[in-house]
């Protein structure tokens, strides 16, 4: 079948269905009227929260005047594709929120695995404890990293008085191992709640029969739990790759190693004002994470496990 053809099908589908959700004559086309009746706030929300402010960055990214939003250019585009400084913000952020989201989902499955197979005292304490990150702003958590690990920070001074070094020297809290806890202290909650909710779904018969076959507690986990997680892992992938991509307070604060917001902030500044690179740019972060977030979920195989 032609692109032609193809795409003329696909309107016709979508014009049928609009038809029998707007007059239903059966059941399931009444019930998909209600789903989509219970489903109109959200889409409003979704044209003025998103889409509007998405055709204003492209309009922005191709103005010649930035200020009366007059003329078309492509200059901002052109200086995105050929300076070498904005390929390696890319890189930075792409290594850097990578390896936060391997340590932070690695992590997660150590702790959802301990909070769901194990009867642990004062558990409600611990899983606050480890779900309360969720709720800090990045600038706290940037103050939480300079408190511990700057030069008068707590872990700093007691390293310090261990090894008989200097605070100022072993101070890491604006180096980039500081802003790497940062990221991993805000993105280790929300991978651990995605996997608690995984576990509470796999078959634990499966694991029993395991473990009275002889199998070991790593064998079992390897080869009965991993498997049926997997699908959560890569849900948390996503989601805290994503939610990593996003953090800009603590880079602010601490401002060791140069992502994506921050970039984006600096081009908003005053005496680097570039609206129009800013706009290109976080026109390529949503087609960027829109993307990935599609190539991400053909790896969830469980309908059980969503974002």
């Amino acid at each position: 079948m032609s692109v032609r053809k193809s795409t003329t099908a696909s309107v016709r589908r979508v014009a049928t269905l609009a038809s029998t959700t707007a007059r239903p004559t059966t059941e399931r086309e009444r019930e998909r009227r209600r789903i989509a009746v219970l489903c109109l706030p959200f889409f409003a929300l979704a044209v003025v929260a998103g889409f509007v402010p998405l055709a204003m960055l492209v309009r922005i990214s191709l103005a010649e005047d930035t200020i009366w939003m007059e003329g078309w250019s492509f200059e901002a585009w052109e200086t995105l594709a050929t300076t070498a400084e904005y390929r390696r913000v890319a890189w930075n952020t792409l290594w850097f929120v990578g390896l936060a989201t391997a340590v932070s989902v690695a992590l997660g499955v150590a702790v959802a695995h301990v909070l769901e197979k194990y009867d642990l005292p004062a558990k409600r304490l611990v899983v606050a404890a480890v779900s309360f990150p969720i709720a800090l702003p990045g600038i706290i958590v940037a103050y939480l990293v300079i408190v511990l690990l700057g030069r008068q920070g707590l872990v700093t001074n007691a390293v310090a008085v261990a090894t008989g070094g200097a605070p100022l020297e072993l101070a890491s809290a604006t180096a980039i191992t500081g802003l790497f806890l940062g990221f991993v202290y805000s993105l280790l909650p929300r991978a651990t709640m995605v996997l608690r909710g995984t576990y509470a779904e796999i078959n634990t018969q499966a694991e029993e029969a395991a473990r009275a076959l002889g199998a070991s507690r790593w064998q079992t986990f390897y080869h009965v739990t991993f498997p049926e997680i997997r699908p959560g892992i890569v849900a948390a992938v996503i989601l805290t790759f994503r939610s990593g991509l996003a953090i800009f307070g603590t880079v602010l604060i601490l401002q060791s190693h140069r992502v994506i917001t921050l970039q984006i902030h600096n081009e908003m500044s005053v005496g680097s004002y570039n609206p129009d690179v800013a706009a290109a740019i976080g026109l390529v972060y949503v087609v960027f994470i829109v993307a990935f977030t599609f190539v991400g979920l053909q790896f969830v195989e469980n309908d059980a496990v969503e974002i």
